[in-house]
């Protein structure tokens, strides 16, 4: 599903993000990318979603070569892979409902098929009863639930979370990290950054650790 080989990445003030990376995740894969601040985890989250480019080596993306991706393919590639992140990134003012539907207006679905994947992610992440609520009316873990639902009502092969548990206490942590899992068993591929040693460690899947840009571990967390 994702493959790196020997990428590298260099920002224009020095800042080093990735040294000679190269990994594979499979198909259907849950990895998790640790690191300490300024590692290296959210360049390499950047570079699948090409929203930064490698200067050096090659990342395929289901067999796509993204360093080589022209910017009218961009909005293609990004169909394939839903994000979340770790401020949510919710419109304030669009009910949980349409800060959900958002992904489907852009694919041009239609209001009944949207209705039918809109219901279907709020019910898997427990929150169908909240639709009609703004943001600003539920609460900091049902917002994270409103952002994942958001990244996965299209479907997408590839799910990418950054730090999406950084603004949680451990309880509200282990539950979004057991909506990933969840959607992991279903088939989708799980790539998610995060610092939370302790918490990775309880769930046993693959990690890759960062370093000054160089990966220095790949190995089962447990």
């Amino acid at each position: 599903m994702i493959r790196f080989e020997q990428v590298g990445k260099r920002y224009p003030n020095g800042h080093t993000g990735l040294v000679d990376v190269s990994f594979r995740v499979h198909r259907g894969e849950m990895v998790f990318v640790t690191g300490h601040s300024g590692a290296g985890k959210s360049t390499l989250l950047k570079l699948i979603l090409a929203l930064e480019k490698a200067d050096a080596g090659k990342i395929l993306l289901a067999g796509q070569d993204i360093s080589e991706i022209t910017h009218a393919q961009i909005p293609f590639l990004r169909r394939q892979i839903g994000v979340v992140f770790q401020n949510h990134r919710l419109l304030p003012d669009r009910s949980v409902f349409e800060n959900v539907a958002l992904p489907l207006q852009i694919l041009g679905l239609s209001r009944e098929q949207m209705t039918k994947r809109v219901h279907a992610a709020l019910d898997k992440v427990g929150l169908l009863r909240k639709e009609k609520c703004l943001p600003q009316d539920i609460s900091t873990g049902e917002q994270q639930r409103v952002g994942i639902a958001r990244a996965v009502v299209h479907k997408p092969a590839l799910l990418l979370a950054d730090e999406p548990t950084g603004n949680l206490d451990p309880r509200l942590a282990a539950e979004i990290m057991g909506l990933f899992e969840d959607f992991h068993r279903a088939g989708t591929t799980v790539l998610v950054a995060s610092h939370d040693l302790a918490l990775i460690a309880r769930m046993r899947h693959r990690l890759l650790t960062l370093q000054r840009g160089r990966i220095i571990g790949d190995g089962e967390s447990g």
